[in-house]
């Protein structure tokens, strides 16, 4: 592995152990000739995947590019780091099952959008918006429209509901 710091070629592992989700296998390693220190992850790839761009390009699949999108939807949204790397996990193991070593942009696109709509509401709208290019207020009315109510909001709102009735306004 080469140190990310000097391009040395004869780095060393000082630690190995599985990730929490036993999906990877995290690597510390030294750099003899700078003392450099850094991480590796290493992961089962069950088969190399090509992405089929909507131009017609090909280009390479990049698991940290998926991961960057999906982190940028998530940003500041409650949801735990180690949820997000089992979705995407999850995502890249669906893909690789697939069968295909081509794979349409589309097609990454909708199992991120579904993968978020069941993760995060506001994530799944921003993600929608970038991905579906969005140019005006009624496009995200359109998303809003698909996403069906959580069971706990349907609480809240019911709650809320029964409350306006029982109070009487002051007009």
């Amino acid at each position: 592995m080469r140190c990310p710091y000097c391009g040395g070629l004869e780095t060393q592992v000082k630690d190995s152990r599985p990730t929490e989700d036993s999906a990877a296998i995290r690597r510390r390693r030294i750099c003899p000739d700078c003392g450099g220190r850094f991480t590796t992850f290493e992961r089962v790839q069950l088969r190399e995947l090509t992405v089929v761009k909507r131009s017609g390009r090909r280009v390479a699949f990049d698991r940290d590019k998926l991961a960057r999108s999906i982190e940028v939807a998530l940003r500041k949204r409650p949801v735990d780091p180690e949820r997000i790397e089992r979705l995407v996990s999850g995502l890249v193991r669906r893909l690789e099952s697939m069968g295909e070593s081509e794979i349409s942009s589309e097609m990454i696109g909708e199992r991120v959008m579904e993968s978020l709509k069941q993760l995060d509401d506001i994530a799944y709208v921003r993600f929608a918006s970038v991905y579906r290019n969005f140019r005006e207020a009624k496009d995200f009315e359109a998303v809003l429209g698909e996403l069906e109510p959580r069971p706990d909001e349907d609480a809240e709102t019911d709650e809320l509901a029964a409350t306006r009735r029982r109070v009487p306004s002051e007009d």
